[in-house]
Protein backbone atom coordinates (compact mmCIF):
# COMPACT_ATOMS: atom_id res chain seq x y z
CA UNK A 1 0.00 0.00 0.00
CA UNK A 2 1.42 2.73 -1.07
CA UNK A 3 1.98 6.21 1.44
CA UNK A 4 0.32 9.29 1.86
CA UNK A 5 2.24 11.76 0.18
CA UNK A 6 3.40 14.37 1.98
CA UNK A 7 4.72 18.36 1.47
CA UNK A 8 7.58 20.32 2.84
CA UNK A 9 8.48 23.77 1.96
CA UNK A 10 12.34 24.38 0.06
CA UNK A 11 13.20 27.56 0.05
CA UNK A 12 15.88 28.87 -2.47
CA UNK A 13 17.50 31.66 -2.14
CA UNK A 14 20.12 32.65 -4.95
CA UNK A 15 21.85 36.13 -6.25
CA UNK A 16 21.36 35.22 -9.98
CA UNK A 17 18.61 33.15 -11.43
CA UNK A 18 18.71 30.37 -9.04
CA UNK A 19 18.76 27.99 -12.01
CA UNK A 20 21.47 25.91 -9.99
CA UNK A 21 19.86 25.83 -7.14
CA UNK A 22 16.41 24.41 -8.50
CA UNK A 23 18.11 21.61 -10.39
CA UNK A 24 20.22 20.95 -7.39
CA UNK A 25 16.89 20.80 -5.06
CA UNK A 26 14.74 18.91 -7.55
CA UNK A 27 17.56 15.98 -7.69
CA UNK A 28 17.20 15.82 -4.18
CA UNK A 29 14.04 16.15 -3.29
CA UNK A 30 13.20 13.41 -6.47
CA UNK A 31 14.75 10.81 -3.90
CA UNK A 32 11.65 11.07 -1.88
CA UNK A 33 8.68 9.75 -3.65
CA UNK A 34 6.01 9.96 -0.53
CA UNK A 35 7.61 13.82 -0.27
CA UNK A 36 6.93 16.87 -2.52
CA UNK A 37 8.60 19.80 -2.25
CA UNK A 38 6.69 23.30 -2.37
CA UNK A 39 9.20 25.63 -4.38
CA UNK A 40 9.81 29.18 -2.95
CA UNK A 41 12.15 30.61 -5.09
CA UNK A 42 13.80 33.96 -4.62
CA UNK A 43 16.27 34.70 -7.29
CA UNK A 44 18.66 38.18 -7.51
CA UNK A 45 18.98 38.65 -3.43
CA UNK A 46 22.31 40.53 -3.11
CA UNK A 47 21.54 42.72 -0.04
CA UNK A 48 20.67 42.87 3.65
CA UNK A 49 17.23 44.51 3.23
CA UNK A 50 16.35 41.36 0.41
CA UNK A 51 17.49 39.06 2.47
CA UNK A 52 15.47 40.16 5.89
CA UNK A 53 12.51 40.17 3.18
CA UNK A 54 13.09 36.54 2.33
CA UNK A 55 13.36 35.33 6.03
CA UNK A 56 10.20 37.27 6.56
CA UNK A 57 8.82 34.40 3.88
CA UNK A 58 10.30 31.86 5.86
CA UNK A 59 9.05 32.44 8.67
CA UNK A 60 5.72 32.62 7.61
CA UNK A 61 6.57 28.76 6.02
CA UNK A 62 9.67 27.12 7.29
CA UNK A 63 11.33 24.47 5.74
CA UNK A 64 14.39 23.69 4.01
CA UNK A 65 16.92 26.45 3.21
CA UNK A 66 19.67 26.06 -0.03
CA UNK A 67 21.36 29.13 -1.57
CA UNK A 68 23.43 30.19 -4.01
CA UNK A 69 24.99 33.56 -2.29
CA UNK A 70 29.04 34.47 -3.22
CA UNK A 71 29.05 37.51 -1.24
CA UNK A 72 30.33 36.17 2.05
CA UNK A 73 28.69 38.63 4.71
CA UNK A 74 25.35 37.80 3.32
CA UNK A 75 25.94 33.99 3.42
CA UNK A 76 27.07 34.03 6.75
CA UNK A 77 24.17 36.61 7.56
CA UNK A 78 21.95 33.54 6.33
CA UNK A 79 23.65 31.03 7.98
CA UNK A 80 22.75 32.73 11.70
CA UNK A 81 19.02 33.70 10.60
CA UNK A 82 18.35 29.73 9.88
CA UNK A 83 20.79 29.07 12.95
CA UNK A 84 18.45 30.91 14.85
CA UNK A 85 15.05 29.71 13.50
CA UNK A 86 16.51 25.98 13.83
CA UNK A 87 15.78 25.19 10.46
CA UNK A 88 18.34 23.08 7.73
CA UNK A 89 20.93 25.57 5.63
CA UNK A 90 23.04 24.71 2.93
CA UNK A 91 25.20 26.84 0.43
CA UNK A 92 25.24 24.76 -2.57
CA UNK A 93 28.12 26.10 -4.43
CA UNK A 94 30.61 26.27 -0.86
CA UNK A 95 31.52 22.50 -0.90
CA UNK A 96 32.25 22.87 -4.85
CA UNK A 97 34.23 26.08 -4.65
CA UNK A 98 36.24 24.62 -2.13
CA UNK A 99 37.39 21.75 -4.07
CA UNK A 100 38.23 24.11 -6.54
CA UNK A 101 39.93 26.29 -4.43
CA UNK A 102 42.03 23.31 -3.25
CA UNK A 103 43.02 22.05 -6.46
CA UNK A 104 43.56 24.87 -8.47
CA UNK A 105 45.52 26.83 -5.29
CA UNK A 106 43.43 30.01 -5.69
CA UNK A 107 40.43 31.62 -4.41
CA UNK A 108 37.45 31.93 -6.19
CA UNK A 109 36.61 35.32 -7.96
CA UNK A 110 33.06 35.15 -6.12
CA UNK A 111 31.56 37.19 -9.12
CA UNK A 112 27.74 36.90 -9.19
CA UNK A 113 25.93 35.11 -11.79
CA UNK A 114 29.60 35.06 -13.85
CA UNK A 115 28.25 31.98 -15.31
CA UNK A 116 25.52 34.62 -17.54
CA UNK A 117 27.87 36.43 -18.98
CA UNK A 118 27.39 37.72 -22.75
CA UNK A 119 30.24 35.66 -24.04
CA UNK A 120 30.71 34.27 -27.39
CA UNK A 121 29.44 30.99 -25.82
CA UNK A 122 26.39 32.31 -24.85
CA UNK A 123 25.72 33.74 -28.35
CA UNK A 124 26.63 30.71 -29.95
CA UNK A 125 23.67 29.05 -27.73
CA UNK A 126 21.16 32.08 -29.13
CA UNK A 127 22.58 31.12 -32.30
CA UNK A 128 21.26 27.31 -31.89
CA UNK A 129 17.60 28.20 -30.81
CA UNK A 130 17.24 30.38 -33.49
CA UNK A 131 18.25 27.97 -36.00
CA UNK A 132 16.30 25.26 -33.87
CA UNK A 133 13.11 27.46 -33.63
CA UNK A 134 13.04 27.99 -37.91
CA UNK A 135 14.08 24.46 -38.70
CA UNK A 136 10.98 22.90 -36.35
CA UNK A 137 8.84 20.35 -37.53
CA UNK A 138 10.10 20.21 -40.70
CA UNK A 139 10.41 23.52 -41.67
CA UNK A 140 13.38 24.40 -44.46
CA UNK A 141 14.24 20.94 -44.85
CA UNK A 142 16.99 21.84 -48.11
CA UNK A 143 19.31 23.46 -44.72
CA UNK A 144 19.51 19.84 -43.20
CA UNK A 145 23.85 20.17 -43.85
CA UNK A 146 23.81 23.49 -41.34
CA UNK A 147 22.15 21.52 -38.26
CA UNK A 148 24.42 19.50 -35.88
CA UNK A 149 21.74 17.33 -35.10
CA UNK A 150 18.57 15.99 -36.89
CA UNK A 151 15.64 14.35 -35.27
CA UNK A 152 13.54 11.96 -37.08
CA UNK A 153 10.45 10.16 -36.02
CA UNK A 154 6.39 9.93 -35.72
CA UNK A 155 3.97 12.34 -34.44
CA UNK A 156 4.59 12.98 -30.06
CA UNK A 157 8.49 11.14 -30.15
CA UNK A 158 8.97 14.53 -28.11
CA UNK A 159 11.14 15.90 -31.03
CA UNK A 160 10.35 19.75 -30.91
CA UNK A 161 11.43 19.71 -26.87
CA UNK A 162 14.15 17.53 -27.22
CA UNK A 163 15.53 19.90 -30.46
CA UNK A 164 15.02 23.07 -27.84
CA UNK A 165 17.02 21.47 -24.72
CA UNK A 166 20.10 20.98 -27.51
CA UNK A 167 20.07 24.07 -28.56
CA UNK A 168 20.07 25.50 -24.98
CA UNK A 169 22.87 23.68 -25.27
CA UNK A 170 24.72 25.49 -28.27
CA UNK A 171 23.87 22.50 -30.53
CA UNK A 172 21.79 23.47 -33.75
CA UNK A 173 19.33 20.67 -33.82
CA UNK A 174 16.39 20.10 -36.63
CA UNK A 175 13.64 17.82 -36.39
CA UNK A 176 11.81 16.27 -39.25
CA UNK A 177 8.23 13.96 -38.95
CA UNK A 178 7.65 11.06 -40.07
CA UNK A 179 4.27 10.37 -41.76
CA UNK A 180 3.61 6.83 -42.58
CA UNK A 181 3.98 6.39 -46.37
CA UNK A 182 5.51 9.89 -47.12
CA UNK A 183 9.58 9.33 -48.19
CA UNK A 184 11.84 12.19 -45.74
CA UNK A 185 13.57 14.72 -48.08
CA UNK A 186 15.77 13.61 -49.94
CA UNK A 187 18.20 16.85 -48.32
CA UNK A 188 18.13 14.51 -45.23
CA UNK A 189 18.83 11.41 -46.55
CA UNK A 190 22.08 13.54 -48.50
CA UNK A 191 23.06 15.43 -45.57
CA UNK A 192 27.08 14.53 -44.94
CA UNK A 193 26.97 16.84 -41.98
CA UNK A 194 24.48 16.44 -39.05
CA UNK A 195 24.12 13.25 -36.88
CA UNK A 196 20.53 11.72 -37.87
CA UNK A 197 18.59 10.14 -34.61
CA UNK A 198 15.17 8.85 -35.20
CA UNK A 199 12.80 9.00 -31.58
CA UNK A 200 10.91 6.04 -30.82
CA UNK A 201 8.53 5.01 -28.59
CA UNK A 202 6.09 2.36 -27.62
CA UNK A 203 2.91 2.42 -29.18
CA UNK A 204 0.88 2.33 -25.63
CA UNK A 205 3.21 6.10 -24.59
CA UNK A 206 2.58 7.64 -27.95
CA UNK A 207 -1.19 6.81 -27.84
CA UNK A 208 -1.66 8.16 -24.65
CA UNK A 209 0.35 11.19 -25.04
CA UNK A 210 -1.66 11.69 -28.46
CA UNK A 211 -5.05 11.04 -26.46
CA UNK A 212 -4.12 14.46 -24.42
CA UNK A 213 -3.10 16.27 -27.48
CA UNK A 214 -5.64 19.00 -29.10
CA UNK A 215 -6.17 17.13 -32.22
CA UNK A 216 -6.98 21.12 -34.21
CA UNK A 217 -3.04 20.93 -34.74
CA UNK A 218 -3.28 17.17 -36.05
CA UNK A 219 -5.13 17.97 -39.55
CA UNK A 220 -2.55 15.00 -41.46
CA UNK A 221 -4.65 12.36 -39.55
CA UNK A 222 -7.74 11.00 -38.66
CA UNK A 223 -8.42 11.18 -35.09
CA UNK A 224 -9.55 7.72 -34.29
CA UNK A 225 -5.87 6.64 -36.34
CA UNK A 226 -4.03 8.90 -34.39
CA UNK A 227 -4.94 7.40 -31.24
CA UNK A 228 -5.40 3.86 -32.28
CA UNK A 229 -2.04 1.72 -30.98
CA UNK A 230 -2.64 -0.21 -34.23
CA UNK A 231 -2.11 2.78 -36.70
CA UNK A 232 0.68 3.52 -34.40
CA UNK A 233 2.28 0.53 -34.37
CA UNK A 234 2.29 0.73 -38.01
CA UNK A 235 4.12 4.44 -37.96
CA UNK A 236 6.11 3.51 -35.84
CA UNK A 237 7.57 -0.05 -38.10
CA UNK A 238 8.01 2.97 -41.22
CA UNK A 239 9.74 5.21 -39.00
CA UNK A 240 12.15 1.87 -37.66
CA UNK A 241 12.74 0.96 -41.54
CA UNK A 242 13.57 4.44 -42.95
CA UNK A 243 15.98 4.76 -39.91
CA UNK A 244 17.50 1.05 -40.49
CA UNK A 245 17.35 1.77 -44.40
CA UNK A 246 19.79 4.86 -43.92
CA UNK A 247 21.67 3.81 -40.49
CA UNK A 248 20.04 6.32 -38.14
CA UNK A 249 20.44 5.45 -34.94
CA UNK A 250 17.15 5.03 -33.01
CA UNK A 251 16.52 5.97 -29.14
CA UNK A 252 13.79 4.69 -27.33
CA UNK A 253 11.61 8.20 -25.34
CA UNK A 254 9.49 5.73 -23.70
CA UNK A 255 10.93 5.96 -20.30
CA UNK A 256 13.01 8.74 -20.74
CA UNK A 257 12.80 12.25 -19.71
CA UNK A 258 13.62 15.03 -22.16
CA UNK A 259 16.77 15.79 -20.45
CA UNK A 260 17.92 11.94 -20.57
CA UNK A 261 17.14 11.44 -24.30
CA UNK A 262 19.14 14.74 -24.74
CA UNK A 263 21.71 13.14 -22.86
CA UNK A 264 22.01 10.04 -25.03
CA UNK A 265 22.01 12.10 -28.02
CA UNK A 266 25.12 13.62 -26.89
CA UNK A 267 26.76 10.74 -26.28
CA UNK A 268 25.84 9.39 -29.08
CA UNK A 269 27.60 12.38 -31.02
CA UNK A 270 30.76 12.21 -29.40
CA UNK A 271 30.79 8.33 -30.09
CA UNK A 272 30.27 9.72 -34.19
CA UNK A 273 32.79 12.65 -34.38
Amino acid sequence: MNKPQSFFHLHLISDATGETLLAAGRAASAQYKDARAIEHIYPLIRTEKQVTKVFEDIEEEPGIILYTVVDQSLARGIDERCAAMGLPCVSVLEPVLAVFQSYLGTPAGRRVGAQHVLDAEYFRRIDALNFTMEHDDGQLPANMDDADIVLVGISRTSKTPTSIYLANRGIKTANIPIVLGVPVPESLVNAKTPLIVGLIATAERISQVRQNRILGNTSAYEPTDYVDRAAITEELAYARQICTRHGWPMIDVSRRSIEETAAAIVALRGKTR
